[in-house]
């Protein structure tokens, strides 16, 4: 863990900062915040050639990383300026839509995409955005996919991976070779997601907990020999487990994987992030322990109303290390669209859409641990259903031909062009 740097900010900052050590109330800050925000929004709006902040500096090192500054979290461009990670999710190049054709040229798509999400105040492309848009100008974050290329239906049915084993060491190398070692050189990589939203125990995939399904792997399995050399040291009995036994055993699951896949990553590019395995819901506070020690970042999904503040600022406590929420959104009722299949419940209107982006993100960046934000995701989901799964959501910045959706792309403008002078002063402090 860095240790917190003192630095100033440029007279912009300074003049957001004066609110800190004012004796104005919480109430009148925020007053006073509302007041400032178009001042806030014309310094933000100043940044270097990766969206890097001009008016907070850290470490010049060539690639992204992650700095304490004031007592607060960032990551740091290669310019070595503070940035506050405001991203979308699945800027894919290939529609989900079976109805819909592939642009016919990837370069002029990837061009004009990436213009787009620029002008609405986005600096990085999130999960599951496709390679042709890489060398767009915007940081990226690539799945390496660890664990789902060591087993079957990882993430789609929760299918448990024997990460004692040697084969899957084998594959964290492979997959890390494959997607890290090409890019070990490539400033715009903000980082990479080890895997998604794997499991941890029983969840809408399964009920057992990960000791229970180590004990179901065959006997000539590493794991299961993991599990009953765990279960003899403790002199516990396989039909009587306690939640104890689960809660710790799952610690040193959890650390394995975490240490195999940064290790791995680390080997191919060690000049980039690790940014965790994207928690789909908090998975204990022993999971939490475990790969703190190993990645950089603390990636959390959340689909409620309102963002988990309080979680994740206990998820920094524990680990020492900053969070990203890697996704988030809100789906309304009049995009036509079903809406009845994926996570979170729908609010009426687009004008919900937007007030909801924007409550959320700026609740994020008054946290001192939170380092950004992406959205979920960048085109609609067909109302037929994607193929994956069948999901029929209005989670897209666009529409499914391509069109904006104006009320809320709009507001995310505004709200990302003040969220790095937010996060350097936050309301309430």
């Amino acid at each position: 863990m860095s240790a917190p740097i003192n630095k100033s900010p440029s007279p912009a900052g300074a003049q957001i900062s004066s609110l800190r050590s004012s004796n104005v109330s919480g109430h009148l800050r925020y007053a006073f915040l509302a007041l400032l925000l178009p001042f806030c929004q014309s310094y933000a709006a100043t940044y270097d050639s990766y969206g890097g902040w001009l008016e907070l500096k850290g470490t010049k090192t060539g690639f992204f990383h992650i700095e304490q500054i004031q007592s607060r979290w960032w990551l740091v461009s290669p310019e070595g300026n503070t940035f506050f990670s405001k991203g979308v999710d699945h800027v894919d190049f290939t529609p989900e839509s079976g109805s819909l054709k592939a642009p016919d040229d990837p370069a002029a798509w990837a061009k004009s995409t990436a213009e787009q999400l620029r002008g609405w105040n986005f600096n990085t492309l999130g999960a599951w955005s496709s390679p042709q848009i890489y060398a767009a100008g915007l940081a990226y974050a690539p799945m390496v996919d660890v664990a789902a290329s060591a087993g079957r239906d990882v993430w789609l049915k929760g299918g448990v991976v024997d990460y004692f084993s040697p084969e899957f060491q084998r594959a964290a190398d492979r997959a890390a070779q494959r997607i890290c070692a090409p890019r070990a050189k490539d400033p715009w990589v903000l980082g990479y997601f080890t895997d998604n939203e794997l499991r941890w125990g029983a969840d809408w995939r399964g009920t057992d907990s990960l000791l229970e399904e180590y004990l179901k792997m065959p006997a000539t399995a590493t794991g299961y020999q993991k599990a009953t050399a765990f279960l003899q040291a403790r002199g516990q009995a396989a039909d009587r487990l306690r939640a104890e036994d689960k809660s710790e055993f799952l610690g040193l699951v959890a650390a394995e994987y975490a240490r195999v896949a940064s290790e791995a990553i680390r080997r191919a590019d060690p000049n980039h992030l690790v940014l965790g395995c994207r928690f789909a819901l908090y998975p204990g506070d022993a999971v939490i322990r475990a790969v703190g020690r190993y990645f950089d970042v603390i990636s959390y999904h959340s689909y409620n109303y309102l963002p988990p503040v309080d979680r994740l600022r206990w998820i920094t406590q524990l680990t020492g290390k900053p969070t990203l929420l890697s996704e988030f959104s809100f789906k309304a009722m009049d995009s036509g669209l079903p809406n009845t299949k994926g996570a979170a419940k729908p609010v009426a209107t687009q004008e919900d859409r937007a007030k909801g982006f924007a409550g959320y993100v700026e609740a994020l960046a008054a946290l001192p641990g939170c380092v950004g934000y992406h959205w979920f995701q960048y085109h609609d989901q067909p109302k037929e259903g994607r193929r994956l799964d069948g999901e029929n959501s209005n989670y897209g910045v666009v529409r499914i031909d391509g069109s904006p959706w104006e009320t809320l792309t709009a507001r995310m403008k505004a709200v990302n062009a003040g969220i790095e002078a937010c996060h350097a002063t936050p309301p309430g402090r």
